[in-house]
């Protein structure tokens, strides 16, 4: 078992990520067998879950003429338009099948406010909203975080900087994470974290 001050963050692990789905992560069904294996370490356990309404302003099927995987500008900046994907209560949205999430202490819905992407567990892509995760881990006198899921270049990437600039020790398990690597988004994100501070194993 881990130190008491620790804290598992398994991100996203949902079927619209996973092979077959909406906006399917390659490999990324690979990494659930040893999550569930790593989360039995620890004390504290958090799972997130894209959780969009139907007209999310994300997806590009909400922009005339925009094609998924393009970028347009958010009154919070630069938003990629998604294919509509984690639609709430749909299939694409729920956990994989094989992901236990019986031990999780806390489940994390974000991206459920159609004018705002989430990508961050701790804060909406507007760096101001939170989500409430911070208050909860420093109430479980949390000081040290380890990070898996889906998918490395964004929301494991986004959800590693805001720990790390809250004060977190937070580590990024690179071989139970996988990327999109979009347009270069995977090494830009690797770099990132670590100029944030944050470790990535």
């Amino acid at each position: 078992m881990r130190a008491a001050n620790e804290a598992i963050l398994v991100i996203d692990v949902q079927n619209d990520f996973c092979p077959g789905g909406a906006l399917a992560v390659p490999g990324g069904d690979e990494i659930v067998a040893p999550i569930n294996a790593l989360v039995a370490e620890f004390p504290v356990r958090v799972f997130t879950q894209d959780w969009h309404p139907i007209d999310h302003l994300s997806f590009a099927s909400q922009h005339a003429g925009a094609a998924p995987m393009s970028v347009t500008e958010m009154p919070y900046g630069p938003q990629v338009l998604w294919p509509d994907h984690c639609i709430v209560g749909s299939s694409g949205a729920a956990f994989h099948d094989r992901l236990d999430t019986r031990p999780a202490d806390l489940i994390i819905r974000k991206g459920f406010r159609r004018e705002i992407d989430s990508y961050s567990a701790f804060f909406e892509n507007d760096h101001v909203t939170s989500t409430g995760l911070d208050g909860y881990l420093r109430s479980r006198s949390v000081e040290k975080l380890t990070l898996v899921g889906l998918a490395t270049d964004f929301c494991v990437n986004f959800s590693a900087v805001d720990a790390a600039k809250l004060g977190f020790e937070a580590t990024v398990i690179e071989s139970l994470c996988r990327a999109i690597d979009f347009d270069g988004s995977l090494s830009a994100a690797k770099a990132g974290m670590q100029d944030a501070g944050v470790t990535v194993a």
